[in-house]
């Protein structure tokens, strides 16, 4: 369900790979959820059931050049030493094997695709884009004093958010995107970092230094909200300043229209209300979800429920009574 992911830069080269030192392992269990607001929201709610509306719950264990990540539905286990990843299907019990020389081929092929459909395009085509708006960005770090205890731990919450808006207007005259991150934050974990750092092990082995920011690009251009990618930007910077291992994490977007964009959809309504039945009808239906200023576009939540440095080779295997599908 989620469609945008984050990739950071890296410095190591691939070759420090095979000399890098023994990796720590690490075991987590944790839930995560991804609710998108609006009338997509409600029909992403309908067809995902109880995981879209409660959230899945998964477990992820690295263990030297093996990673796995499992839910109750599907799992992945990523082999940088055999150059493997295997997908498995856990309610049917079987597993496919798909190599690195296969995903590189893949990538290169799609890649190809993109070039040749390019290509196709007429020259009237291709319009020009409109000049960005000019943008600023305001943001703030809050400790709020409050703590809990997650999955062992002592932690206390961070609040920091960020807000885009059109350069030389505020929030309201301009509109923009509020991005708030509230984190709960514990001590510093080592082994909670080696599973970020394995995913960037893995695109970095998979394709080469060019990935990470192939990766990046991947990522901004699949966000629905161009501002989106400004946001997340600053927050990673700004989220640099508070200190620990993020334990407990929700990410929440919101969209504000400016009083321009605000008349314009209300002065719009007014006219799909019209008279008669038919308007009674409509203006009633309307005053259910009459425009707003502010509205949340999508929330993002993930917290930890179990950590463990504690990893047994069987937590990185395939099981041993799911069978190979060719």
């Amino acid at each position: 369900m989620t469609r945008v992911k984050k990739i950071c830069a890296v410095a190591l080269p691939v070759v420090a790979l095979a000399t890098a030192p023994v990796f720590a392992d690490v075991k987590t269990k944790d839930k995560s959820q991804f609710k998108l607001e609006g009338m997509l929201g409600r029909f992403v709610n309908f067809v995902g059931g109880k995981a879209a509306k409660e959230g899945v719950i998964g477990t992820s264990a690295v263990k030297g050049s093996r990673k796995a990540t499992m839910n109750e539905a599907t799992g992945q286990i990523i082999d940088l030493s055999e150059e493997k990843v295997y997908d498995l299907d856990i309610k049917k019990k079987t597993y496919t094997v798909t190599t690195f020389d296969e995903l590189r081929r893949r990538m290169r092929e799609e890649e190809e695709k993109a070039k040749q459909e390019v290509d196709k395009e007429e020259p009237g085509e291709r319009q020009a884009e409109k000049p960005a708006k000019q943008i600023e960005m305001d943001s703030d770090v809050k400790e709020t004093g409050q703590k809990k205890q997650i999955a062992g731990y002592h932690t206390h919450e961070a609040i920091v958010t960020v807000t885009v808006r059109e350069k030389g207007k505020t929030l309201e005259e301009g509109g923009g995107m509020v991005m708030t991150s509230d984190t709960w934050l514990g001590p510093v974990i080592p082994e909670v970092k080696e599973l970020t750092d394995f995913d960037l092990r893995y695109a970095r082995q998979l394709a080469g230094p060019e990935a990470v920011a192939q990766m990046q690009q991947l990522a901004a251009a699949l966000a629905t909200f161009p501002l989106m990618k400004n946001a997340m930007g600053k927050m990673q910077q700004e989220g640099s300043k508070v200190q620990g291992t993020a334990l407990e994490t929700t990410t929440l977007f919101e969209s504000v229209k400016s009083k321009e964009q605000l008349a314009q959809m209300q002065q719009q309504q007014q006219q799909n209300g019209g008279g008669g039945i038919g308007g009674m009808l409509a203006r009633k239906m309307a005053k259910k979800d009459e425009p707003k200023a502010r509205s949340t576009i999508v929330t993002l939540h993930n917290e930890f429920l179990e950590l463990s440095k504690n990893v047994d080779a069987n937590d990185v295997a395939v099981p041993a009574d799911f069978k190979e599908k060719k």
